[in-house]
């Protein structure tokens, strides 16, 4: 029997795995590691790191920042100088030991030891403007986009420098959500223009500098970007909604770029999920994606669900799968 491991490189690499990799099984998230990440808990409100008045109402499923008149940092792009300050991603030496314990402690053979990075580029231009005024923004600012993203990813390059240097990642999980569930927020002639150098530029660092997989998630649709996924870098797309044509996908670009997910989080992970339900779109997605370049999983950007059970009864249904394919 494989290890983990050796059993995620079969996949990736169009081999002979014995067994369907499970969800997020290959990934030990080092959340240990020194951050400047100001999050709210449920019921809550606080100013992030960025300066961004974040909220939890009760009843939710998580966190979004408040951009009504009176909270809203970034009014006028053109303005980001005067009002978007990046945060301190320098810690002493010993900040960091906690986070180099917990990853000398994995099980290596298994699992990679992860840096989990969010909220991605894209998402933080939101985050500090707002959806619509960002969005507009793309077509009414577009030099001053560019130079708000510039500092973007010079922040997150210079994180990655203290990662690289401390934690020695060998994956790195990086949210940014680029699409709803039918379509990407933004073209992809725009999203070339103005993601891609950004990304080339980041995940190139990393990987440069000892990362062995980049795994992006995106829970959304993004086949139109999958392009652009293999040539900023991206090793896994984590995070695939049913809204993409997977087997086309797999088909057309496997070997370029594994896909994880294939199951929506929303059909399965809610308070009356039944065991029966879980198994047959796991069922379905393993028998429509095949063994190589996918990784079956609820498109949660997590090894977690929302309601008690629910990731465990995928593993479950996964187990099943394997053993009925394999």
């Amino acid at each position: 029997m494989l290890t983990v491991k050796e059993n995620l490189k079969e996949v990736l690499t169009g081999g002979n795995p014995d067994r369907f990799i499970k969800q997020f099984e290959f990934m030990q998230m080092i959340m240990s590691v020194p951050s400047c990440r100001i999050k709210p808990a449920i019921g809550e409100e606080v100013v992030n790191e960025w300066g961004v008045t974040v909220r939890w109402p009760e009843g939710q499923l998580g966190s979004f920042p408040v951009h009504d008149a009176d909270h809203i940092l970034l009014k006028d792009v053109t303005q980001w100088r005067d009002y978007v300050k990046a945060p301190n991603v320098v810690f002493p030496a010993e900040a960091w030991e906690k986070a180099i314990a917990d990853a000398k402690a994995v099980d290596h053979d298994n699992q990679y030891v992860t840096a989990f990075i969010a909220p991605g580029v894209f998402e933080l231009t939101h985050y500090l403007m707002g959806m619509e005024n960002a969005l507009m923004s793309f077509y009414e600012e577009p030099e001053a986009m560019v130079e708000l993203i510039d500092y973007i990813t010079e922040f997150e390059l210079a994180y990655a420098k203290e990662l690289v240097t401390y934690l020695k990642p060998e994956v790195i999980f990086h949210h940014d959500d680029w699409g709803s569930q039918i379509s990407t927020f933004l073209s992809p002639a725009m999203f070339e223009e103005f993601f891609l150098p950004a990304y080339k530029k980041i995940y190139g660092f990393y990987k440069e500098n000892g990362v062995e997989l980049i795994v992006h998630h995106s829970d959304s649709y993004a086949a139109t970007l999958v392009p652009n996924m293999i040539e900023m870098g991206i090793d896994i797309w984590q995070g695939v909604m049913t809204t993409n044509d997977m087997p086309k996908m797999i088909k057309e670009y496997g070997g370029e770029i594994t896909f994880m997910g294939g199951v929506h989080s929303g059909i399965i992970d809610h308070p009356t999920w039944t065991k029966e339900q879980i198994e047959e779109e796991f069922a379905r997605a393993c028998r429509e994606c095949g063994k190589l370049y996918f990784i079956p999983g609820a498109c949660q950007g997590m090894g977690v669900s929302s309601f008690p059970g629910v990731y465990e009864a995928s593993d479950v249904a996964i187990d099943k799968m394997s053993k009925a394919m394999f």
